[in-house]
């Protein structure tokens, strides 16, 4: 059972930063993946970002250049960092991941975007709201 802890929201004025972190724990497998999400109250959840443990990324289109997702394996921790916010990036910001089995590390990119994709994760953070004010 994998257990998924975000920190680092806030409310920011706009143009401002965050960094938003997901400590990770209980992998029992070496390939993962994991994925940043943000919803707002009556929308749909979108995906912001993902990375798997080869360190490959998977970008939102619309956000990649604003924000840039990494991770320190050695920490189990991923990282959001997003810059020139704007009032539009207020929302819940979740981490998701899921983990597989060692033969999937040679397609591993695919898979996780895939699963990025289809926001088809079975381990979810309890979220952390990010505000910013224009």
């Amino acid at each position: 059972q994998v257990h998924l802890v975000e920190s680092g929201g806030g409310s920011v004025q706009s143009g401002g930063s965050l960094r938003l972190s997901c400590a990770a724990s209980g992998y029992t497998h070496s390939a993962y993946c994991m994925g940043w999400f943000r919803q707002v109250p009556g929308r749909e959840r979108e995906g912001v970002a993902a990375i798997d443990s080869t360190g490959a990324t998977t970008y939102a289109h619309d956000l990649k250049g604003r924000f840039t997702i990494s991770q320190d394996t050695g920490k189990n921790m991923m990282y959001l960092q997003m810059d020139s916010l704007k009032a539009e990036d207020t929302a819940m910001y979740y981490c998701a991941a899921d983990e597989f089995w060692g033969g999937a590390m040679s397609n591993l990119d695919v898979i996780c975007g895939r699963r990025f994709t289809l926001g088809d994760f079975n381990y979810w953070g309890q979220g952390t709201q990010v505000t910013v004010s224009s």
